[in-house]
């Protein structure tokens, strides 16, 4: 299973960024796909997911402002974050669960930072 994110970067409070993650190695459009962050000292937050099915998720603190969506043609799986906020600022993963008893897999990350 191999994840690499892109599209992180410095943005102003207010703006917006696309991350994008590509995927291979494994059923990309079978499997559930999420995007989680993490701040030094804490732990992994998840931010959003898609289902093969493409249903959705978002956590609480993004709903409104992030949309997940996923393309099996190039198996990638993007996230558009819109009005960011200084609070947003974080490494960002795209990510696959494997349930409560393994670690997620997770790609390298690409940092966000939300700052004037």
């Amino acid at each position: 299973v191999h994840l690499v994110e892109s599209g992180g970067g410095l943005v102003q409070p207010g703006g917006s960024l696309r991350l994008s993650c590509v995927a291979s190695g494994f059923a990309f459009s079978s499997s559930g796909l999420n995007w989680a962050r993490q701040v030094p000292g804490k732990g992994l937050e998840w931010v959003s997911g898609i289902g093969s099915d493409g249903s959705t998720y978002y956590a609480d603190t993004v709903k409104g402002r992030f949309t997940i969506s996923r393309d099996n043609a190039k198996n990638t799986v993007d996230l558009q974050m819109n009005s960011l906020k200084p609070e947003d600022t974080a490494v960002y993963y795209c990510a696959i669960r494997r349930g409560p008893t393994f670690p997620p897999i997770t790609g390298q990350g690409t940092q966000v930072t939300v700052s004037s």
